[in-house]
This record gives structure tokens, C-alpha cells and sequence, in this order.
């Protein structure tokens, strides 16, 4: 049933049998029956179950986990002192981006994000190409996220039994091992989590959270006292370019905030819920990754990082002395970064689901468990898929390929509230972006420019991508799709 902020279901007629190619790849899919559909499966149906509350701790548990715990460590060799700066940069581009996802949110309260706020403005090609940017934006970053499990994980067990796993084992090719293999558990145990359906997960992600947020209060007690204020001299060592150059990569960061958007089937009152828990899991974030940068950079020489991707407990055990902080803040990271698998990969999930349903990917990732309401099968294929990634493909490379995919479908999203406002005008909104069109146009600008800001292999890595995902669809999901 629909809040009173919808539309009505009938005020839009089913499009037209479309005619010719180009007909087929503009045609929309109404909002009236995107929200008709929600929830929708293959032999059964999502379950609404998750409160404002948990679709907040869904888009933190999202966001809040390897862009501080690991990334960190790898940008502030490209920005020195300066990388705070670069997570506000990186910040404004997710908060105007976030205006956007929270309006459409609000107005169109479905699980595929902005593959399905595409589908409703642009057309069925510009939204198969946001969905493919999605699954490149959260499969990926999955697999990216689980990379960097595996250092905390060595820290912990140095700590407290003196035992690690070889590098052999918990590093991928090209990084010095041959397969990670705590990459992978860390995927599976999620899976297992999903499984049992999306409002078990929400409570253990809640628990994950709380652990999480209280790591890194720790961390900024302890790493304060070995603040010196002469790490901030030259604060800006590799100029302008190194700043963006940072702030694009820790743009990897900030992607989980649209992480609720993918829960609006399955939230209790998603068009008032999903806008307030899109912003607010935003700001909570971006406060805590600029006072954990800013106090990391003051504890540590800026010259001093890289050397490891869990920068945070190394700063800890020098400012102490001691490895019992540190072995505390790795328990944290542990519990953090594997909070961040689970809700990266619910999102995943979910996307693929709504795809599924429209007929672009095969109908197996549309299939709902009666008893537990959750796509099972869905869950194990990506499980599997982002499991195998992460143990065989280095953090770096998968982070900023990560970045540029979720660049682009941020810009698309922008872009999506300005059609929508001249299309459907008539629509009730939960909530507006202020002074529109200006800040989506501002929303899209900043996503071009750090796209712009990445290197060239990116680029190429994205470029492939893009042209694998355009031969799926001309081979099978314009043949399939139930608008045809």
C-alpha cells in the first residue's frame, strides 16, 4: 500500500507497443508500475520489515568500513596532510549525488536503485547501462572490501594467538600470494547472514554498526595523544592534482550510502524512511572519516603511510607502545569491514533482483524463498561470483574501478531528478533537492570531474566493461525484456 506522498497507480497509462530499434532501447517503465511491482518475485515476494532505524545502520554499515580502516593508508601518499581536504571533496560530490538519491528515493520506493530511476526517466539503454555501472559499483566493491579483511585479520591473530596466515594464502596475485583465502570466508559467511532473510540481517549488521563506530571513537581518543602538529607542515606536498587524485579514490568511501535505496521494497515506510536515512547515514559518515584522517595524519608522518593496509592499528601500537590497543582497534576493523561485505552484497543482491524482474538478466535472480521472503538463489551465485574476485584480484585495482562505475551512475541519478521534475511535475515528493535544477547539475559535474581525475588504466578497465555490458544486452536483455 502506498504512503500518502505516491502517485496513483492508474494516472499513466502502459507504453505503447514501441516500434524499431531506437524505439526499444527509449522506452521507460512507468513509476506507477515500478511501485506496483515492488516486492514482486519469482514464486513469492520481499518482505516489509526494516525500520528507518536499520535502513540507516544498512547505508553505515555500507559506507563505514574500508575507506577509513584501509584506503587511507593508500591516499594519503597521493594528497599528504591534505587527504583530509580530499574526503571533503570527496563528501560534497556523495552529498549532492545524495539530495538526488534521497528525492527519487522518496518518490519512486524500489529495490533497484538508480538502474530503476533510469528506467523511469531515460530509457531501458541508459538504465541497463546504470544497472551494469551498479553491478560493477557494489559485485566489485564486495570483492574489494573483502581484501582488506584479510590484513585486519592478520593483525588480530598476531595479537593475541602470534599465529598469521602466509602470504600465500591471504594475499592475491600481483600483491605477493596466490589466493585470499579470508577474502573469500569473509563473502561466504555473508551469504550466510542474507540468507536467512533481510531483517536477521539487518539486526546482526545493527550489532556490526555500533561495534564499528565505537572502534573508531577509540581510535580517535588514543591517536590523539601522539598528535604533533608538525606532520600538517607542507600540508599540501603534492599540490591540487594529488588532493583529487585522493579525493577520487576515497570516493570508493562514500558509495554505501545508496545502499538504502536498494532496501525501498522491503522497508516498512520507504518513501518517508529511505530520504532521512540516505542523508543522515551521510553525514555520520563523513564526520567520522575527516576526524579519523585528521587525527591519523597528526599521529603519523604523512611519508609514513603505505606501508601497510591497516594503517590505523600500526598508529595505534606507536602512539601506545603497546599491541593491546592495537589488537582492540583490528577486533573493531574485523567487525567493520565484514559489516560492510554484508551490506554491500545485500544491495548487490537486490539490484539484480529488480533487473531480474524486468526481464534484462536471467529469471533465477528474481526467485524468492517462501519461508525466508529472500532471493536465495540470487545470493549464492553472487556470493560465489564476488567471493572468487576478491580471493584472485588485488584492493587497489578493484577500489578505483569501483569508483569510476559508481561515478557514473551517480551522475546518471542527478541527472534523473531534473527529468523527472519536467516530466512528472505533478508527482508528490517526500522530499525535494533545494534550488533544482542547480545542485543536481552541480551533483553531476563534481561525479565527471573525479571520474576525470582517475587514471588511464581505469579508464580502459571501465571502457571493457562498458562494451561487455552492452553485448549482454543486445544479445539478451532487449530480446527479454518485459516491455518488449
Amino acid at each position: 500500500m502506498l504512503d500518502q506522498g505516491a502517485a496513483p497507480l492508474t494516472t499513466e497509462p502502459s507504453p505503447e507497443k514501441p516500434q524499431g530499434a531506437a524505439a526499444r532501447l527509449m522506452r521507460r517503465k512507468p513509476v506507477e508500475r515500478l511501485v506496483a511491482e515492488g516486492g514482486q518475485g519469482e514464486g513469492g515476494a520481499l518482505r516489509r520489515s526494516l525500520s528507518m532505524w536499520q535502513l540507516t545502520m544498512i547505508s553505515i554499515g555500507a559506507t563505514l568500513g574500508t575507506g577509513i580502516f584501509v584506503v587511507l593508508g593508500e591516499a594519503v601518499p597521493e594528497a599528504g596532510p591534505a587527504v583530509t581536504v580530499s574526503f571533503v571533496i570527496a563528501g560534497l560530490t556523495a552529498l549532492f549525488s545524495a539530495l538526488s538519491y534521497a528525492e527519487l528515493a522518496g518518490t519512486i520506493p524500489v529495490s533497484g536503485s538508480s538502474y530503476s530511476y533510469a528506467y523511469a526517466t531515460m530509457g531501458e539503454l541508459v538504465a541497463w547501462v546504470c544497472g551494469w555501472c551498479l553491478i560493477l559499483e557494489y559485485g566489485v566493491s564486495v570483492a574489494a572490501v573483502a581484501v582488506g579483511w584479510g590484513e585486519y585479520l592478520n593483525e588480530l591473530l598476531a595479537g593475541t594467538i602470534g599465529v598469521t596466515i602466509p602470504d600465500t594464502l591471504s594475499a592475491p596475485p600481483g600483491d605477493g600470494g596466490f589466493f585470499n583465502l579470508p577474502a573469500l570466508i569473509v563473502v561466504l559467511l555473508a551469504m550466510v547472514f542474507l540468507l536467512g532473510g533481510a531483517r536477521e540481517s539487518a539486526r546482526a549488521n545493527t550489532v556490526m554498526v555500533v561495534v564499528k563506530i565505537a572502534a573508531l571513537v577509540l581510535f580517535c581518543a588514543v591517536g590523539v595523544q601522539g598528535f604533533r602538529s608538525g606532520n600538517y607542515e607542507n600540508f599540501m606536498p603534492l599540490g591540487m592534482a594529488g588532493v583529487s587524485a585522493a579525493g577520487a579514490s576515497l570516493f570508493f568511501s562514500y558509495i554505501g550510502f545508496d545502499a538504502a535505496s536498494t532496501a525501498g521494497e522491503e522497508a516498512k515506510n520507504p518513501q518517508r524512511d529511505l530520504p532521512r536515512a540516505i542523508m543522515l547515514s551521510l553525514l555520520i559518515v563523513t564526520a567520522l572519516y575527516v576526524l579519523v584522517a585528521a587525527v591519523a595524519v597528526g599521529a603519523r608522518p604523512w611519508k609514513g603511510f603505505g606501508e601497510s593496509e591497516a594503517a590505523l592499528a600500526g598508529i595505534m601500537e606507536d602512539v601506545t607502545g603497546q599491541s593491546f590497543w592495537a589488537v582492540l582497534l583490528a577486533a573493531g576493523a574485523v567487525i567493520a569491514i565484514a559489516s560492510v561485505v554484508l551490506t554491500v552484497l545485500y544491495g548487490q543482491t537486490r539490484i539484480l533482483f529488480a533487473m531480474s524482474r524486468d526481464g534484462l538478466v536471467p529469471k533465477v535472480f528474481s526467485r524468492v524463498h517462501k519461508k525466508t521472503g529472500a532471493p536465495r538463489a540470487n545470493t549464492v551465485i553472487v556470493s560465489l561470483f564476488c567471493g572468487v574476485l576478491a580471493a584472485a584480484v588485488p584492493l587497489g585495482r578493484l577500489a578505483d574501478a569501483t569508483s569510476i562505475g559508481t561515478l557514473f551512475a551517480f551522475a546518471l541519478v542527478n541527472v534523473a531528478v531534473i527529468v523527472l521534475r519536467r516530466t512528472r511535475p505533478e508527482m508528490k515528493r517526500t522530499f525535494r533537492v533545494p534550488l533544482s535544477p542547480l545542485f543536481p547539475v552541480i551533483g553531476f559535474g563534481f561525479c565527471v570531474w573525479m571520474m576525470f581525475s582517475l587514471d588511464t588504466i581505469t579508464w580502459i578497465v571501465f571502457g571493457v566493461w562498458m562494451a561487455v555490458g552492452l553485448a549482454v544486452y543486445f544479445a539478451y536483455g532487449m530480446r527479454r525484456s518485459a516491455l518488449r
